[in-house]
């Protein structure tokens, strides 16, 4: 049996959690504790075998009163898919305006995601 320690970071408590791993190719869980919460062992779960992020990030913005408009995805994606999400953000570029919302990239990386503006941006 394998060990990993985690901090959760589903609630304020930010328990110490110790998730057991059976050994292989494909681990299995078999045991989290450490946990205050219910949410915490799912959370743990997902982490050790397929951990997700969100990004946050800017796209340059063409026309418009700022350079840049900031974004970010609107749900998690995979761990390994980060660089290849950041390389389509960062080849972007829009016209202005743009608006809180806007969808400037939908399922970046073959992600079930989208990339969405976070602030308005008007027509310089």
């Amino acid at each position: 049996m394998k060990t990993k320690e985690l901090v959760c970071i589903v609630c304020p408590n930010g328990c110490g959690l110790e998730v057991h791993l059976s050994e292989g190719e494909s681990p299995e869980v078999l045991e989290v504790t450490g946990n205050l919460c219910d949410k915490g062992p799912g959370w743990a779960e997902q982490e050790v075998l397929n951990p997700m992020r969100t990004i946050a990030s800017s796209v340059l913005v063409q026309g418009g009163v700022f350079p840049l408009v900031s974004v970010r995805t609107d749900a998690p994606i995979p761990l390994g898919k980060i660089f290849d999400v950041m390389r389509e953000i960062k080849a972007l570029a829009v016209d202005a305006p743009v608006r809180i919302g806007d969808r400037l990239i939908e399922g970046p990386a073959g992600t079930d995601c989208a990339v969405v503006a976070t602030r308005h941006v008007e027509r310089a």
